[in-house]
């Protein structure tokens, strides 16, 4: 617990010096601003399409006026949940890893990924503390879930969607973990905890909010980012400028159809894949069962990368909910090994976004982005729908290669 809050205050200290150029100065500042002010309402209409994420996080940007704090003081407050939240959910799965006797080694890398991750950081410069709340959220909701603590799991769900919409694709993976009986409470009390928050944003401005609910489903928009699987349908045309008007060379022009399209696609996705896992598991037990603890977790790293290739505004912090899903899901295992699969998608990630954009063309980055995210897709998605048919097997590799080297040794005796 220690170490988690020292990287953490690390992380606050690298990532949280200014807010200038970030998309809090543009979208979340203006709403602070307002209710540190006193001006509720005004908060409430001035906040951005992820405004949940504004009103649970709200009583952090008060707490500054208690010493005199000014602008820079709230952005550094109301992200201090965000990294709390890591913090927590990174002590919790150390935890669960030192009660099944984990190397030190192991437990370390789990917690920087989850607290000193890379992409944390800039998640923190950019402006958006709130993916990190999300992932947590998710991932906790499923571990929950999988415990039967149907009402803290709800909850937390809950307060993830309110956070932010993407959260909705962790509801298919969360009532698969439950017993069939408890599946509609569960959707009962996590959309009252998730109405519960949105009401507020709803009642002052209920043209504003609608119009923002819109906006997320179907985006006006023209972002379209390299890496994501729409990339090569754009063309190539007049010079592309970023939001805050940097020219971006070699960007491509993204068809009118794929911002319509790219969120839909992300919801329809999550429908299909959670209904074909269901129907899997049905054919399995001959009946509604319950996923384990490990499968559900799949589920949801599954659903998280699905979410980045198929939108159009992918960005780096995007790779954070799924791969703080990956990284639980790893460390639930059997075997006892550092969660590799889940640092080499930092890495690979890392280099993706933060050293391709300096060295190679946007057409590179996408191929780049692709040539690693896609077979890892069809690796999870494998594991999780015909584990038997896996891509690769540790122990099963380890088997044949006994088989084949015990009578080669045995001949040259």
């Amino acid at each position: 617990m220690l170490a988690a809050g020292a990287a953490s205050a690390a992380m606050a200290w690298l990532g949280l010096y200014g807010f200038a150029w970030s998309d809090y100065e543009t979208e979340a500042r203006p709403a602070f601003d307002a209710l540190v002010s006193g001006h509720v309402g005004e908060f409430l209409r001035l906040a951005p399409a992820y405004g949940g994420s504004l009103v649970e996080r709200a009583p952090f940007a008060l707490i500054p006026s208690l010493w005199g704090g000014g602008e820079l003081a709230v952005y550094r407050m109301v992200a201090l949940p965000c990294l709390l939240a890591a913090a927590a959910l990174g002590v919790w799965l150390v935890s669960m890893m030192r009660a099944q006797a984990r190397p030190a080694l192991s437990r370390a890398v789990v917690l920087g990924l989850c607290v000193a991750n890379p992409l944390t950081l800039r998640a923190l410069e950019l402006g958006h503390p709130e993916e990190l709340l999300g992932a947590s959220l998710c991932v906790a909701a499923v571990l929950l879930a999988s415990r039967d603590r149907l009402l803290v799991s709800a909850l937390l769900l809950g307060l993830a969607i309110a956070n932010k919409e993407w959260a909705l694709l962790a509801l298919g993976p969360v009532l698969l973990a439950l017993p069939a009986r408890r599946r509609i409470s569960y959707v009962a009390i996590s959309g009252a905890v998730a109405a519960v928050v949105l009401a507020p944003l709803a009642l002052v401005s209920y043209a504003g909010f609608v119009a923002s609910s819109r906006g997320i489903a179907a985006p006006p928009t023209t972002i379209f980012q390299p890496w994501q699987v729409w990339w090569f349908l754009g063309h190539h045309g007049a010079l592309v400028h970023g939001l805050f008007g940097s020219p971006k060379p070699g960007y491509r022009i993204g068809p009118s159809w794929a911002s319509a399209v790219s969120h839909p696609s992300i919801l329809l996705a999550g429908l299909l894949l959670t209904g074909a896992l269901w129907a899997k598991q049905r054919r399995r037990v001959g009946s509604v069962g319950r996923l384990s603890e490990r499968d559900a977790l799949l589920a949801l790293t599954v659903l998280l990368l699905v979410r980045c290739l198929l939108d159009t505004w992918d960005t780096v912090y995007y790779l954070l909910p799924f791969l703080f899903a990956l990284l639980a899901w790893e460390i639930r295992g059997e075997r006892a090994r550092p969660p590799v699969l889940a640092l080499a998608c930092t890495v690979l990630a890392w280099i993706s976004f933060q050293w391709a954009p300096g060295h190679i063309s946007a057409d590179a980055q996408a191929a780049l982005f692709l040539a690693w995210s896609l077979p890892l897709l069809a690796f999870l998605s494998v594991s999780l729908y015909a584990p038997g048919r896996a891509l690769f097997d540790r122990r099963e590799l380890l088997g044949q290669a006994r088989e084949q080297l015990v009578p080669a040794i045995a001949d040259q005796r």
